[in-house]
């Protein structure tokens, strides 16, 4: 019998706790916090689908080696779920790391601390902001995968993952377009059925959702791949 939601999220935040600790041991005096974000921090993590978003925040920063070394030791802890760890990082002052817009309000308003030395301030992103951000790298390349989902003639099982996502992202990217927060799936299609939107299949985004909590196989929704191009354009149409 596979593992339940409860109990890959118990291992993914034990392996976060380890990272943590690993951190600490190498930075010193550097470190200032280590944090759960995403599912699990505000809850909706699955079994199958979720990543393990953590984020780490040091007085001045980290280099490649430093990322190199966390993700080596992340596959010797937990080789099956290590795949799925997303690190976020910032500087004290937020100046450099990975912190994308959507992810650094998620630290601001949902992060889980592990350990703390001293919560940093990020500068809140306002909608324009997280709209320029939208528009930009994001978007760019979810209609690519969309495009390329929409011509092919079989899925292949490594892709199971991206498919799904890439089913489920309109509705993410049209909530917090329009609210400019950070929500999950569940919030962002709740949403979107209290507010209709043009254009959107929500039909297909219903299907997406179930079969991410059912943690099932995508290949049910093959069948639907012809209908991401319109997805693509209901969330272009809402950009303008």
């Amino acid at each position: 019998m596979s593992d339940s939601d409860e109990e890959v999220r118990d291992a993914a935040i034990e392996l976060a706790k380890q990272l943590c600790r690993s951190s600490m041991g190498r930075l010193g005096n550097e470190f200032l916090g280590f944090y759960l974000l995403g599912s699990l921090a505000h809850g909706g993590f699955n079994r199958r689908y979720s990543d393990i978003d953590v984020a780490l925040i040091t007085e001045y920063g980290v280099d490649e080696a430093f990322l190199e070394v966390i993700k080596a030791e992340a596959e010797a802890i937990a080789p099956d779920l290590a795949y799925r760890v997303s690190l976020f990082w910032a500087d004290s002052e937020f100046s450099k790391g990975r912190f994308p817009p959507l992810d650094r309000l998620d630290y601001m308003e949902h992060a889980v601390a592990l350990e703390e030395v001293e919560k940093v301030a990020a500068p809140k992103p306002n909608l324009e902001e997280i709209q320029t951000y939208l528009r930009g790298a994001p978007f760019e390349q979810w209609a690519e995968r969309g495009t390329m989902f929409s011509t092919q003639s079989a899925l292949d099982p490594d892709d199971w993952k991206s498919y799904l996502k890439t089913h489920l992202y309109p509705a993410r990217f049209a909530f917090s377009w329009i609210t400019g927060q950070i929500g999950s799936n569940d919030t962002a299609l709740e949403y979107l059925h209290d507010h209709p939107l043009a254009g959107f299949d929500m039909n297909l985004l219903d299907r997406a959702l179930a079969c991410r909590h059912a943690a099932a196989d995508p290949d049910i929704l093959f069948n639907d791949r012809m209908s991401l191009p319109a997805q693509y354009q209901a969330c272009a149409h809402l950009m303008t």
